[in-house]
């Protein structure tokens, strides 16, 4: 039977530890040693190793976007005229500059990109779209849909 990468360098209990940390990830090292049956120093030494090894990238608080004033979430998508290496890297770096961009991908189908973009309100999208996004150098094409409601927002891998 074939493993993935992901189950012949993670045991059980590391993948214990990353479900409960995805839900609580300021749950303290005591706390979260109860929860998966370990001594607060094990489960030190294996937080310390599944950062340095890069299962755990970084610990973030997750902002409601609405109360913070970002009423409107987009999916916008992009193509490009060209695939010349010089228009793909400025295209990517321009987008990795713009703070309203949660999301980039290099996808495949009928687009290249696919942008997942907050924005406050229809005029901030107008401007957006008119002022930030058309003048990137070798845009063919842009496809906006907004979100009506979201039925799932999740961060959580499974990887328990």
């Amino acid at each position: 039977m074939i493993q993935s990468s992901l189950d012949e360098q993670l045991d059980h209990l590391d993948k214990a530890i990353l479900h409960v940390l995805q839900t609580d990830g300021r749950i303290s090292n005591v706390d979260l040693a109860n929860q998966v049956n370990l001594s607060p120093p094990a489960i030190h030494a294996r937080l310390k190793r599944l950062e340095q090894r890069g299962y755990i990238r970084q610990f973030v608080a997750l902002v409601d976007r609405e109360k913070v004033g970002y009423d409107m979430l987009c999916f916008i998508e992009v193509s490009l005229q060209l695939h010349q290496p010089e228009q793909v890297e400025n295209f990517r770096r321009v987008i990795q500059q713009m703070p309203e961009v949660l999301e980039c991908h290099h996808v495949t189908g009928e687009y290249d990109y696919l942008l997942k973009v907050v924005i406050r309100n229809r005029k901030d999208l107008e401007r957006f779209v008119v002022n930030r996004l058309t003048p990137i150098p070798g845009l063919a094409r842009i496809h906006t849909s907004l979100t009506l409601s979201e039925i799932k927002s999740t961060t959580a891998l499974p990887v328990a």
